[in-house]
């Protein structure tokens, strides 16, 4: 802050009247761009350095060109992950000494003074992330100028403008989330699928999907539902492997090697592998339904994706194409995939649970000690050991099956 108050005479003379800092100054320009698909790089990059260069002083000039084209709701260190054949492609006419962490990590080693942009949003659209940018920066004395706030006035009226323009640019990516998201429900709601097919399927062109008229950059992707597989025995590779999974709770490996002992009936490109098999069996697309939304690809981490809650994946309210299995069949297949993830104990009592379903009776825990557990099969007590060995496991279903 710029003190108003002079001395009584003029000491502008002395020695110690001005703190010059002794760094000549070293500014660079920092920008962004989303994507190079919908938006031009070539047109908008120089038209920012343009935009930040009225911040510099006279004969000045931007010592490097710091510049992402990725999404602004990346945190810095999923960004600058681009290949450089993909930014030598664009043809910008802008040199690029790398993004947006690259110029974080040099800032002090380039011996940084100042940092431009056009505004607070080309550094990140969420707040937090313009934030730690401007922190860490701030850390090694580089001042950060975006061009589109106002120059003179106090410090407080400054920072009221930074901060209201970045809540704005947090408000516009949380809008434009909520309307993504929106969209992509109703895009799986209506039955247009996400991604690619699952393995007895097709995605096929909905020629009764709405079309819209060419916009702004270029025609839109077709909308596409799946379609049985033209070889026909895919569905029945599917329809085996959920069911040796549901009804006889075997493991990947064994599924692998019935699969693989008949080529001709279950036919794959190159091999069947304990990924696809497990995919398979989890799909819930099997069903006839369009499921999205089951897997979280933004969680901070290159190349990480989790899995979601089954309770937010979004669902179509009707089958929307044919059915490999019915949804109660994928519900009994992730039971019993949940058993043998848990262990023997649960995958042996889920045999018991299986066969007891298929004779329409129900299994019921009574009471349990250390060693062993009563249930109620139908009208039947039984009293089973823990562990429970394959060879009671057996003798109970046959059980059942002469008592039904």
């Amino acid at each position: 802050m710029i003190s108003h108050f002079r001395p009584p005479i003029d000491l502008s003379d002395l020695p110690g009247y001005t703190q010059a800092d002794a760094r000549a100054r070293r500014p660079v320009f920092v920008g962004r761009v989303s994507t190079k698909d919908n938006q031009n790089p070539a047109t908008s990059i120089p038209r920012q350095v343009a935009l930040a260069s009225e911040r510099l002083e006279a004969g000045e000039e931007f010592v490097a060109y710091f510049w992402d084209v990725e999404s602004g709701m990346l945190p810095p260190e999923l960004r600058s992950l681009g290949a450089q054949e993909m930014y030598d492609a664009l043809a910008v006419p802008v040199p690029r000494d790398g993004g947006l962490q690259d110029l974080v990590d040099r800032a002090e080693h380039l011996a940084v003074t100042h940092v431009m942009a056009e505004r607070s949003d080309r550094v990140a659209r969420a707040m937090l992330t313009s934030l730690t940018v401007e922190h860490a920066l701030e850390q090694v004395g580089v001042e950060v100028v975006y061009a589109n706030e106002p120059t003179g006035g106090t410090e407080s009226g400054r920072l009221r403008t930074r901060r209201y323009s970045q809540v704005d640019a947090e408000i516009y990516r949380a809008t434009m989330m909520e309307m993504s998201m929106g969209g992509q429900f109703q895009h799986a709601v209506q039955g247009w699928n996400h991604g690619y097919p699952p393995y007895p399927y097709i995605a096929v062109i909905d020629e009764n999907a709405p079309v819209r008229g060419k916009g702004r950059f270029g025609a839109e992707r077709p909308k596409k539902k799946l379609a049985p597989h033209p070889d026909s025995r895919r569905f029945d590779a599917a329809q085996e492997m959920c069911r040796l999974r549901r009804e006889e709770h075997l493991r990947s490996g064994d599924i692998i090697a019935i699969l693989a002992s008949k080529p001709d009936r279950y036919p794959i490109e190159g091999r069947w592998t304990h990924n696809l098999v497990e995919g398979l069996i989890a799909n819930p697309k099997l069903t006839g339904h369009q499921v999205y939304n089951r897997k979280a690809s933004r969680t901070g981490r290159a190349g990480f994706s989790k899995w979601n809650p089954i309770s937010k994946w979004v669902w179509s309210p009707r089958v929307v194409h044919e059915p490999v299995i019915s949804v109660q069949e994928w519900k009994e297949a992730q039971e019993a995939t949940a058993g043998l993830r848990a262990g023997a104990e649960a995958g042996s009592l889920l045999r018991i649970r299986a066969a007891a379903r298929r004779l329409e009776l129900t299994v019921t825990a009574v009471s349990s000690n250390g060693t062993h557990t009563l249930y109620r099969i139908g009208g039947r007590q039984v009293s089973l050991p823990t562990p429970l060995p394959d060879m009671v496991v057996q003798q109970v279903i046959e059980d059942m099956e002469r008592a039904a």
